[in-house]
């Protein structure tokens, strides 16, 4: 299994910079999908945030998978990779020797031998999570974890962004309807 670093500082810079200059949250989805899957040469990446009204993880991007594979099911969040208290990632370092998946079937088929899913939390709450893939078993080295962790937390904070300007445009466009109703 491979243990070698797949990101160095110039990558997670380059990462980080893209999560800072994103205009929207399918945007930042994408570029940091895309981002990942080439500069760590691994099979994808996606991100997903959590619906809570059906406990299910949706899709906001992925790259480097199939739409078949990407479309294969709801995801249940009880169901799905189990994220440890929540807050720490899980390590799926050999697919094939793994009783941690939802779709294991569908993950042989395409060719997923390994899978980091990271937690994207929010002051101790879950609101997504972040995932890469790899067609080869991998033991994710300390360094690259620890990137892929402070990734989610700046990826935590965007989401937040996004979230508190959509909350803010709904509130000023209010208020502007209001107001001109009575002009």
């Amino acid at each position: 299994m491979q243990t070698d670093n797949k990101l160095n500082f110039d990558s997670f810079q380059l990462i980080i910079n893209i999560i800072f200059d994103a205009i929207n949250p399918e945007v930042l989805g994408s570029q940091l999908t895309h981002l990942l899957v080439t500069t760590m040469g691994i099979k994808g990446a996606s991100v997903f945030i959590v619906n809570p009204r059906k406990d299910e993880l949706e899709i906001l991007s992925a790259e480097g998978l199939s739409l078949e594979y990407v479309n294969k099911g709801p995801i249940l969040v009880d169901k799905s990779i189990k994220l440890e208290s929540n807050l720490k990632p899980v390590i799926i370092a050999d697919t094939n020797a793994s009783e941690k998946l939802q779709y294991p079937d569908k993950a042989k088929e395409e060719g997923v031998r390994s899978i980091i899913s990271l937690p994207i939390n929010l002051k101790g709450k879950i609101i997504g999570a972040l995932r890469v893939y790899d067609a080869e078993p991998w033991e994710i080295s300390q360094q690259d974890l620890s990137y892929l962790e402070v990734i989610t937390c700046y990826l935590a904070m965007a989401l937040r962004y996004f979230r508190l300007a959509a909350a803010i445009q709904t509130t000023k466009d209010t208020f502007n309807n209001i107001h001109s109703i009575w002009l």
